[in-house]
């Protein structure tokens, strides 16, 4: 079993000394949240919420999460990254490629992308980019956004994106990998036909096992079975060490630690993040060592 920080919503300033940290006591990446801007005003859904509200404020930090990696990058030597989500069709395939494809570079492929359609219609106005059919225009921007990883000239005519040829250098020469994220059937199958991994939104314990018999049933719809994919599914309770084992054993690569604006409040010091980050790493990182 892997185990992931959630290093959203912290103090900007100390975003560098948690991953340094977070690696230091065992944890295996740490993910960061993402939005295109954050509108003072929103009337849209929120999804994961039973009253459709969403849990955040809008002065909550959100600082660009690919310059955030890199910096947490030059300190650690193993943590991995992840955006947990990137709103990807909000922006240009050619700007997504360009700062992950660089982020790779110096990181030593250790970012992953990952993305969802987006919830938040206001973001998407602000953006100029139309909310309808948002899901489709993620699928081409994956797959436009791939291509460019891959260096050289690039072109691409689609429905939504129509560019080339084109250079980005440097470019990695490889796909970084993608991780699809949301909730219900519709992102389960894109999951199976286009990602590397899942993350999830938040699961209960005791609905994980379906949730990857899903995602394996889907998978080899798709004929992807034989491919690698990992799965990185928060909990919305604690689990204890023998849950976790069971579920690490159903299927589960990965679990994330809650974020510390859930666990100890909007504002805390460092020191108070670092005995945070101990102690779960005392109770549960350990125990799979």
């Amino acid at each position: 079993m892997k185990f992931w920080q959630n290093l959203s919503w912290i103090e900007t300033d100390q975003q560098i000394e948690c991953a340094r940290f977070a690696e230091e006591v065992g944890f295996d990446g740490v993910m960061h949240g993402d939005h295109f801007c954050f509108p003072d005003v929103i009337r849209s859904r929120y999804p994961m919420s039973p009253d459709g509200a969403a849990p955040m404020p809008t002065d909550w930090a959100y600082p660009d999460l690919w310059v955030t990696m890199a910096a947490q990058a030059a300190v650690t030597s193993r943590l991995r990254f992840a955006a947990a989500i990137y709103t990807m069709a909000t922006r240009h395939p050619i700007v997504t490629a360009k700062a992950t494809g660089t982020l790779a570079l110096l990181s030593g492929n250790r970012a992953i992308v990952g993305v969802a359609p987006g919830w938040m219609k206001e973001e998407f106005d602000a953006a100029g980019i139309p909310f309808e059919r948002r899901g489709a225009r993620l699928d081409e921007a994956i797959r436009a956004t791939r291509k460019l990883w891959g260096g050289g000239a690039v072109e691409h005519h689609g429905e939504f994106y129509d560019f080339g040829p084109v250079r980005l250098e440097p470019m990695p020469g490889y796909a970084l990998p993608i991780y699809i994220g949301g909730s219900g059937e519709v992102a389960w199958k894109r999951a199976a036909r286009l990602g590397d991994g899942w993350i999830g939104g938040g699961d209960a314990p005791e609905d994980v096992p379906e949730l990857l018999a899903t995602l394996k049933r889907l998978r080899a719809e798709a004929g992807r079975a034989d491919q690698p994919f990992e799965t990185i599914l928060p909990l919305t309770r604690p689990a204890s060490v023998d849950e976790l084992k069971r579920l690490h054993a159903a299927g589960m690569d990965a679990t994330v630690a809650y974020p510390f604006m859930l666990t100890i409040g909007p504002r805390s010091t460092i020191d108070e993040k670092k005995r945070a980050m101990e102690a779960f790493a005392r109770d549960y990182i350990r125990a799979f060592a």
